[in-house]
C-alpha cells in the first residue's frame, strides 16, 4: 500500500514544525468563533440572516463533511477553537512549552474512557438539533457551553481530555477520519521501541507531550490522533511522518472495532438517515415536531429518534452481522460479529453525511453572503449582498450529486463487507445479510433525495 511522506518535501516540514502558521490558523478560527457567538447573542433572531447559524451549520459543516474529513481526516482538530482557551490556561502559555502548567492535571477516570460519553453527548445535541440549526441564540449558547466545558475539563484533568472523551464533534470526526487520505504515523516502529525516553509522549523544550495521550509508536488508526503535530516537533529521531495514503487504509488494517466504536458507526449513520427525512423529506409535520422542543410532538419525535438510532438499526445490524456466520466461527458471539462488520459502515455513513450536508449547502448557500454583509442585523451592507434573495444552487443537476455520493459510499461499504466476510471464511453467505442492511439504509436515503 503506497504512502507518500509529506514531511520529506523540503518546504513542508519547516511549516509544520513552526508554531506560527498553526497558531495563525487557530487565531483565525477563534476569531470566527467569537464572531459567531456575538452575532448569535446580539444579532437578528432570523436564522437565515445570522452568521451564527449560516456559517456554522451551512458553510462550516458542509466543508467539514464534504472536504475536510474525507480527505484530511482530523486536520480540523489541529485548529479547532473550542479547546484552545482551556489548553492555553492549562499550559500557562500560548506559544512555547514551559515546565509548570495550571490546573490539577488529574488522570481521566479509566471507567469513562472510550467513546461512550461522546456518543451520549452527540445524542443530546442531536435531539435538539433542529432548534439549534435555526435559532442563532441557541447555536451561540451551545458553542459557549462547549468552550466552558473544555476550560473546566482542562483545569481539572490532564491534556486534552475534553477532545478525547467528551467533544461530540471530535468523536464524529475521529470515526470517519479512518477513511481519510491523510495520516500521522511513525516511519519505523522499531525506532520508537528502542527509544526509552518517549519524548513524543512526555514532551520536551521543543514541544508538548501528546495532548491526546497517544504514544505515536503504537498509533495504527486516525481515531485518537488529533493532528496537533506536537510529536513531529518533539521527536529527536525524525521518525514521525505525515503521509498521503489510499483512502480507507485504517479500515483495511484493523477490521474489528471496539464496541463503543461499533455503536458510534450505527448511531451516526442512523442520525444521518433521520436528519435526511426530517430536514429534506416531504413531511412538514415531522420538521415541526423536531423543532417544538418540550411538546408532546417533540417527545414523540425524540422517542422515535432514540428508537431508530439506538435500538432498531443496531438490532437489525446485529442480526445481519450474525445471521450468516460460517460454521467455523459459530463459537464467536453475535456481538463479535457486530464489532467485526461495523467498520464496513464507515464509508456509507460518511457518504450519507456528505450527501446530506451537500444538499443542505446547495439549498441554503445563498444565505451566506447576506448574513456576512450584515452580521449583527444593524442594517449594514459590508459585502453589498444584504438584499440578495434566496436562490438554490445547482438546480439543473437535481439530486444527482447526492445520489452519486451515496452510491460511491454503498459500493465502498459493499466491498469492505465482502472482504470481511471472506476473511471470516464465510464468503457470499456471510456477506448477503449485511449487504441487505446497507441496501435498506441506502434505499431510504435515496427515496428522500429523489422524492
Amino acid at each position: 500500500m503506497m504512502r507518500f511522506d509529506l514531511t520529506r518535501l523540503p518546504f513542508v516540514r519547516p511549516i509544520l514544525v513552526a508554531r506560527g502558521p498553526q497558531l495563525a490558523l487557530q487565531l483565525a478560527a477563534m476569531a470566527g468563533l467569537i464572531l459567531v457567538v456575538i452575532a448569535g447573542l446580539l444579532g437578528t433572531p432570523v436564522g437565515s440572516r445570522n452568521p451564527a447559524t449560516v456559517l456554522v451549520w451551512i458553510a462550516w459543516w458542509a466543508a467539514l463533511m464534504v472536504v475536510a474529513v474525507p480527505f484530511f481526516g482530523r486536520l480540523w482538530c489541529s485548529v479547532c477553537p473550542l479547546p484552545l482557551p482551556g489548553e492555553w490556561l492549562q499550559r500557562g502559555t500560548v506559544l512555547r512549552p514551559r515546565d509548570a502548567g495550571r490546573g490539577l492535571g488529574l488522570r481521566w477516570p479509566r471507567r469513562l474512557r472510550g467513546l461512550w460519553l461522546q456518543n451520549a453527548a452527540f445524542v443530546m445535541v442531536a435531539l435538539f438539533s433542529l432548534p439549534v440549526l435555526t435559532q442563532p441564540r441557541l447555536t451561540a449558547l451551545l458553542l459557549t457551553g462547549l468552550v466552558l466545558l473544555a476550560i473546566a475539563t482542562s483545569l481539572v484533568f490532564e491534556r486534552r481530555a475534553f477532545c478525547r472523551y467528551l467533544c461530540p464533534v471530535g468523536g464524529f470526526i475521529g470515526l470517519y477520519s479512518q477513511a481519510a487520505a491523510l495520516e500521522l504515523r511513525v516511519r519505523d516502529p522499531e525506532v520508537c521501541a528502542g527509544h526509552t525516553t518517549k519524548i513524543c509522549y512526555s514532551g520536551s523544550a521543543a514541544g508538548y507531550g501528546c495532548p491526546w495521550m497517544v504514544f505515536p509508536g503504537s498509533l495504527h488508526a486516525n481515531v485518537s490522533c488529533g493532528f496537533c503535530l506536537e510529536c513531529l516537533r518533539t521527536c529527536p529521531l525524525d521518525n514521525v511522518a505525515i503521509n498521503l495514503r489510499p483512502m480507507g487504509a485504517d479500515l483495511r488494517a484493523s477490521p474489528r472495532a471496539r464496541l463503543d466504536e461499533a455503536f458510534k458507526s450505527l448511531l451516526l449513520v442512523g442520525s444521518a438517515l433521520v436528519y435526511v427525512f426530517v430536514l429534506q423529506g416531504p413531511s412538514s409535520s415531522l420538521r415541526a415536531a423536531a423543532a417544538a422542543v418540550g411538546t408532546m410532538a417533540w417527545l414523540a419525535y425524540a422517542a422515535g429518534f432514540l428508537l431508530v438510532t439506538l435500538v432498531v438499526l443496531p438490532g437489525l445490524f446485529l442480526l445481519a452481522a450474525s445471521w450468516g456466520r460460517p460454521a467455523s466461527s459459530r463459537s464467536t458471539s453475535a456481538w463479535e460479529s457486530f464489532r467485526t462488520f461495523a467498520p464496513s459502515l464507515v464509508p456509507l455513513g460518511l457518504a450519507a453525511w456528505a450527501a446530506f450536508s451537500l444538499g443542505f449547502l446547495l439549498t441554503n448557500a445563498s444565505y451566506i453572503l447576506p448574513a456576512l454583509s450584515d452580521p449583527l442585523g444593524l442594517g449594514w451592507d459590508l459585502l453589498g449582498a444584504s438584499g440578495s434573495a434566496w436562490t438554490p444552487i445547482g438546480g439543473s443537476l437535481g439530486a444527482w450529486p447526492l445520489i452519486l455520493i451515496l452510491l460511491v459510499g454503498l459500493a465502498w461499504t459493499s466491498r469492505r463487507v465482502r472482504a470481511i466476510a471472506e476473511a471470516l471464511g464465510g464468503g457470499m453467505r456471510t456477506a448477503i445479510p449485511v449487504w441487505g442492511f446497507t441496501l435498506l439504509l441506502t434505499s431510504g436515503l435515496l427515496w428522500v433525495f429523489v422524492a
